[in-house]
């Protein structure tokens, strides 16, 4: 199989038809063994009838179907599993991404070797309270991340297989898939600009509140990355540094009590100053923070995949 498309929804019973017939047009334009994967994330309306009735008309069709709604990341992860082509594309159900580009995107993999390519809808048909976070949201990203993409949350992705076979995504994660397949070992990664299409049918299933949730995933993917396998190598190294400037007030403030004793200085007791507080805060913080490294890195050693490494080639 060479081109897997991958294609999560959730109450899509319009657009699925079109999308369909038009993702078939594509790739049997481009004369390749193809399959297209839908996962009905638990929808609520006619979505899985209509897809059972285009089964009957599309061969290359397959997909599942969730008992209930578990999110984007959820669908794609079980797509991935799902997919068995050399390339896979993903995209959203709602015709806003538009098939026209999967001869590219798959070129660019094929071709050019590229482990991912994001696409980049540069110019996009959405209102400004959803341009302008995502804006920030995407700079704040490519900060933390160290990744050059300017939209990570493009549903309109090109992967080699390899790449969705290495690499687990969960919770709200799919945002972050270009990381966790850096994480993986992947680092070809690029963008394409991409068509962005007016909605045609319904309404996003997407509020503000996924702005929110998108920081607090990159904070916990980036920690997971950098110190998932490590835990003690953060904890530890911020527990040692509080500890210590907690315990040099402390030395500061009876040194500075025993030079005024020593010479008949009279000067106010230590626990009325201010640093005394601080330095036993902070002494305490450190070492909350010591111990919350220690248990963590005896979870981590006890994973059962903590020896799992992501191979590329074996003689």
């Amino acid at each position: 199989m060479e081109i897997s498309v991958v294609v999560p929804f959730y109450n899509e019973e319009e657009s699925l038809p079109e999308l369909i017939a038009w993702v078939g047009r594509v790739c049997t334009s481009m004369s390749v063994d193809f399959e297209v994967v839908v996962v009905d994330d638990g929808s609520t309306d006619d979505s899985w009838q209509v897809v059972q009735g285009l089964k009957s008309e599309y061969a290359f069709l397959k997909g599942l179907r969730f008992r209930r709604n578990y999110g984007k990341s959820a669908a794609l992860n079980k797509g991935f599993e799902l997919a068995s082509g050399e390339v896979v594309v993903t995209m959203d159900a709602d015709l806003q991404d538009s098939p026209d580009e999967i001869p590219e995107l798959y070129r660019m993999i094929h071709q050019e070797q590229f482990d991912l390519v994001s696409g980049w809808k540069k110019k996009r048909h959405d209102p400004l309270n959803k341009t302008l976070p995502s804006k920030l949201f995407n700079r704040t990203a490519r900060i933390i991340s160290g990744i050059r993409l300017h939209d990570f949350n493009c549903g309109l992705k090109a992967y080699k297989g390899e790449v969705v076979k290495n690499i687990e995504v969960y919770g709200e994660m799919h945002r972050y898939i270009p990381v966790l397949a850096k994480r993986a070992g992947f680092d070809k990664i690029t963008e394409k600009v991409v068509h962005h299409r007016e909605r045609k049918y319904g309404v996003t299933k997407f509020g503000m509140e996924r702005f929110m949730k998108g920081f607090l995933d990159l904070l916990s993917v980036m920690f997971i990355s950098k110190f998932g396998n490590r835990p003690m190598h953060l904890f530890g190294a911020l527990g040692t540094l509080m500890f210590l400037i907690g315990f040099g007030l402390a030395i500061w403030l009876g040194a500075h009590k025993l030079y005024a004793v020593a010479h008949g200085v009279v000067v106010p007791l230590v626990t009325t100053n201010p640093f005394f507080y601080i330095g036993l805060v902070c002494m305490i913080l450190g070492t909350q923070l010591f111990v919350t490294g220690f248990l963590a890195e005896l979870v981590s050693r006890n994973r059962p995949d903590r020896n799992e490494y992501a191979v590329s080639e074996k003689l």
